[in-house]
């Protein structure tokens, strides 16, 4: 990122150039598969040929997101997971280890245990709220450390700058998913990590339109990267990469209002008499809201909440009983949504409670909503 750049400026304008499109303030969409060249001999130097392996439309968004995570490079790919695949296959061989967190994302979890090890990869799975959890899961063999901070469920941080400083010493590649936080509220690369992965489909989409995931890296890491997609064939649709810069244009103004909102519903939450714990690094309760406040530059939407009354029936009754949030698995759009769910709180006691995103609609209208349907867990 340009040192005179902001986060803002960058996700409105960086490389969009509208000189170079009869003064279009928005880029064209280039929503073809193909690239004709003026003659044989200048298809061995364009780089323009075929979708699969590059298109402007994507190489516009693969420009702005490497400029956002402040690293060399960027790829984007159809899903998250098909770019959370590809960073992890680019740097494992089979016989090699990784150590993750144990509260990653279930998919990739499920990769790692159970896809992976089909081709000899093994996995160690570790709370990962310090570094020693890493050093005493480390073998001569491990390759990864994959992170995820925070988690996404119950929200642990890892502290990234001392795990990246034990993965150098190793030779040990660090891999983060930074969907929660953005690269606007937090910079992994700034802080040790060799390769971020994204679910573009949350919040840098942000309107729940598009599934997409990006990976940022280092030119040194971006080849192999571009070989798993480009033969996997996980690649991005132009439209998609055009909405997602849609997106990023109001990203900074979204993200500010998801943050101002889940924090006025985490703090009523913490204070509710149906409410166990409320569980967002934002909250000064969080086990390790120092370190988040340190690493990170802000706390976007998604949080949890577990129930005094510990059961899945009363998870479900407060979830049937929302009117404002709606009942949906994802997260990172403008929309406010819920899910009952077995969460393990910060005592270690796994409970039934809610994972909720916080939405853009009034905080006060959302705190109005969880409250009225609170009141069947009361009591």
């Amino acid at each position: 990122m340009d040192e005179e750049s902001t986060f803002e400026e960058i996700c409105l304008h960086w490389g969009e150039e509208p000189e170079r499109f009869l003064g279009a303030i928005v880029p064209p969409l280039f929503q073809n598969s193909l690239f004709a060249v003026p003659s044989v001999e200048a298809r061995s130097s364009s780089r323009y040929i075929y979708t699969r392996e590059a298109n402007p439309t994507t190489d516009l968004l693969n420009a702005k997101m490497a400029a956002l995570e402040g690293t060399e490079e960027a790829r984007c790919f159809a899903s998250g997971m098909a770019a959370i695949s590809a960073a992890l296959l680019s740097q494992l061989r089979g016989g090699d280890h990784v150590v993750c967190v144990k509260h990653v994302y279930y998919p990739t979890r499920l990769l790692l245990q159970e896809h992976l090890s089909r081709f000899g990869v093994e996995v160690t799975f570790v709370q990962g709220t310090h570094v020693e959890d890493f050093e005493q899961a480390l073998r001569p063999h491990t390759r990864v450390f994959y992170l995820e901070s925070p988690t996404s469920i119950n929200f642990w941080l890892q502290p990234l700058e001392e795990v990246c400083a034990l993965a150098r010493a190793h030779g040990v590649t660090t891999i983060i998913d930074n969907t929660w936080a953005t690269p606007l509220f937090q910079s992994p690369s700034q802080l040790g990590v060799d390769i971020v992965v994204h679910s573009a489909s949350k919040y840098l989409g942000g309107h729940s339109d598009v599934i997409a995931g990006v990976v940022c890296t280092s030119r040194e890491r971006i080849e192999a990267i571009h070989r798993e997609m480009t033969l996997l064939g996980g690649i991005l649709d132009p439209f998609a990469a055009w909405l997602i810069l849609r997106g990023l244009r109001t990203l900074p103004t979204r993200l500010q209002q998801h943050q101002h909102n889940a924090l006025q519903v985490a703090q009523r939450l913490s204070t509710h008499p149906a409410v166990h714990n409320v569980l967002y690094p934002g909250l000064p309760s969080h086990p390790q809201h120092e370190l988040a406040r340190r690493q990170m530059r802000g706390f976007s939407g998604l949080l949890s909440f577990t129930l005094k009354r510990n059961s899945r029936e009363a998870a479900v009754a407060v979830v049937n009983a929302l009117r404002l949030f709606r009942i949906g698995p994802s997260w990172g759009g403008y929309e406010s949504l819920a899910l009952p769910m077995r969460i393990e709180d910060y005592d270690g006691e796994t409970r039934w409670g809610l994972r909720i995103h916080v939405g853009l609609e009034p905080a006060e209208r959302l705190i109005a909503d969880l409250e009225q349907a609170l009141r069947v867990a009361e009591g």
